[in-house]
């Protein structure tokens, strides 16, 4: 069964939300509002705050101040209502390592009440969704922790719920994993659900989300859509390959130029230059360069838009 998307409506909301530990603050005063069928990226450095308040939206910790509500229910005072069409994976998943998947599933089936012959075609819907058919009978104990996260996934969608809240889901991962899990990820997209999920890798975020919330020390210092991202860059970070080996003197004449703010040499022929502004001054330094005689033969933005966004973002909260 796919979730579908009607009418946008706000399916998390948070006014205020705070969390103290002792003296430290971990979320401060939080106000978001996630809105139905979108991917949102919640990203952040380690010790952002965001498990904090994944963790008081899923109920597992009191917030010191403030509220949260997914789909219009208080999650303190009506947390059976607010939590019931919600899937979450909080942390590192723990499984009876002597079950299997199937097994897994089947119980946790059971607990819901779900009958017999919807509950084993739900176990064959996610089993596929997550790509775990063939491991369905096998030992759960003999996992890979790629192979658990993505089981993690599917106990969090037996019962096909709109909203998916996912604490940095690929935490930990190999390559392959982290591949496979956004793979997961996209499918659900596919199905219109919601997906809020933590993320302090800027890749992942990049590649899954619609919309980034982007937070600090437990304050929200951006939320607005990736593709609309770029408009708040400060600064681009600039490849440059040369024809020939360079001297001390590029770096020299390069630094001299505007907007310069940084030279990383690779070798003797390609630097990585750190420039303040948008494309204007990115035209302005390739002019020049070839102006000053430089033999350049490549000249291309490098790094993601995000992480040059983030890091203008963070040093700017501090």
């Amino acid at each position: 069964m796919h979730y579908v998307v009607t009418d946008t409506m706000t399916v998390i909301r948070t006014e205020g939300l705070t969390r103290n530990y002792g003296n430290f603050r971990a979320v401060d005063h939080l106000d978001m509002e996630i809105e139905e069928g979108v991917c949102v990226g919640f990203l952040g450095p380690n010790g952002a705050g965001k498990s904090t308040t994944i963790k008081m939206l899923t109920t597992l910790l009191r917030p010191s101040e403030g509220k949260a509500y997914i789909h219009g229910h208080d999650v303190q005072t009506d947390g059976k209502k607010a939590l019931s069409d919600v899937g979450a994976v909080v942390e590192t998943p723990e499984f009876y390592p002597y079950l299997t998947p199937e097994e897994s599933l089947t119980y946790l089936g059971r607990l819901r009440g779900m009958p017999g012959p919807e509950l084993k075609k739900r176990i064959d819907e996610v089993l596929e969704l997550v790509k775990m058919e063939e491991w369905r009978d096998k030992r759960i104990g003999t996992f890979s922790k790629g192979m658990k996260q993505r089981l993690a996934i599917a106990q969090a969608i037996m019962h096909d719920p709109s909203l998916i809240i996912l604490d940095e889901p690929t935490s930990g991962l190999d390559p392959r994993g982290m591949v496979e899990v956004r793979d997961i990820i996209r499918r659900l997209k596919g199905e219109g659900k919601t997906i809020f999920m933590s993320s302090h890798l800027l890749n992942e975020v990049q590649e899954v989300a619609d919309t980034v919330i982007m937070i600090e020390r437990g304050k929200v210092i951006l939320h607005d859509r990736v593709d609309a991202l770029a408009k708040y860059s400060k600064s681009r970070r600039i490849e440059i390959q040369f024809l020939t080996p360079q001297t001390p003197a590029t770096t020299d004449i390069l630094k001299g130029m505007a907007g310069v703010k940084s030279v990383e040499w690779f070798g003797n022929t390609v630097c990585q230059i750190t420039i303040e502004g948008g494309v204007e001054a990115q035209r302005e330094l390739l002019a020049e360069a070839v102006k000053k005689g430089l033999d350049v033969v490549s000249f291309r933005e490098s790094g993601m838009p995000l992480e040059n966004l983030y890091m203008d973002l963070i040093k700017d909260s501090r």
